[in-house]
């Protein structure tokens, strides 16, 4: 199945957390006869399913999921990964005769998706390991110092609590002798992408968004949150990992060793993962992550997520079949 220009079709459903993506997304692949594809950055982990929200098993026997739980906590997620098991996943939906519903809020995955990577050489294991080390004697704020007089341009970029990103910022530095800044904005290899994209965007409310995150964590505390989190402790994970900063982790663990309350742990994870939707809001609103394809915004309430799927379920399917 192709499209006037030769591309196969394919749909991406997009927005903050807890806006309601994973909802739609499933009911479209009901409709349409997809397979969902994970674009989440924290629900490849198998180790989190709780704290990720990732669909739960009932969800999975609706309609076929795919990248979801597929990596240990141990081993760090990229985007140049997650874009070629992603591509490799939309061909394998395609050639079963399904359409593929990339689903997710991480907006790097989803720009790296059509707009490619540039290509960055590895920088080494020995820079790799002076960058954790910094990390882990100077803290991030110091390294992202540190990274400003080496590399302005990128340290420009990044949080100074971003410590996944400044330690590979720094390792690249150190590594290539050339910024990430610079060698991202180098082209990378010319290659047609095969897909066209049709890009739903879910931008509900700002305090719709806040009573979805409070009562969903309320919900993983009582589904098994501090279990998962336990047992991340347990296997003496480095704390710069990634599936170690997801959003309820490090509160959680600070709780689990005596250092919070509970309640002030839940009080943490609801304001970090409200400053990230946020972000996420921001990004999704300036930037087009279907790179000059169809995108259409849709505003919904969270509380009214039901109501708001059936009511735009026509339109929805409308503008995927005729947009592009």
């Amino acid at each position: 199945m192709s499209g006037a220009d030769g591309k196969k079709p394919a749909l991406v459903v997009a927005g903050p957390t807890c806006s309601g993506k994973s909802a739609l997304a499933l009911s479209l692949a009901e409709r349409l006869g997809g397979v969902v594809i994970n674009a989440d950055s924290m629900q490849v982990y198998s180790e989190l399913r709780v704290l990720t929200a990732r669909p739960t098993p009932a969800d999975e026997a609706r309609a076929p999921h795919a990248l979801y739980g597929v990596r240990p906590a141990a081993q760090a997620s990229t985007a140049a990964w997650w874009r070629g098991a992603a591509l490799q996943a939309m061909d394998e939906a395609a050639r079963c005769g399904r359409v593929p519903i990339l689903c997710g809020g991480t907006g790097l995955y989803l720009a790296a998706l059509v707009q490619g990577l540039a290509e960055i050489p590895d920088p080494g294991e020995a820079a790799r390991e002076e960058a954790r080390h910094l990390l882990h004697i100077l803290g991030p704020a110091s390294l992202h110092a540190r990274l400003a007089s080496a590399d302005p341009e990128t340290a420009a970029r990044l949080r100074p609590t971003d410590s996944q990103r400044l330690a590979r910022a720094w390792e690249v530095w150190r590594g290539t002798g050339r910024g990430l800044a610079s060698w991202q904005q180098s082209p990378g290899p010319e290659a047609a992408f095969p897909w066209s994209v049709r890009a739903i965007i879910l931008d509900p409310p700002r305090d719709a968004l806040r009573a979805a995150i409070a009562g969903r964590f309320e919900g993983m505390l009582t589904q098994g949150a501090l279990e998962e989190v336990r047992g991340l402790i347990g296997q003496g994970l480095p704390s710069s990992l990634p599936a170690m900063r997801a959003h309820g982790v490090p509160e959680l663990a600070a709780y689990l060793r005596g250092e919070i309350t509970l309640a002030d742990a839940a009080a943490r994870a609801r304001m970090v993962t409200g400053q990230y939707t946020k972000r996420q809001a921001t990004w999704f609103r300036h930037r087009d992550i279907a790179a000059k394809e169809a995108t259409h915004r849709f505003l919904a309430r969270f509380e009214e997520n039901t109501q708001f799927m059936e009511r735009n379920m026509p339109p929805i399917l409308s503008f995927i079949r005729t947009s592009g």
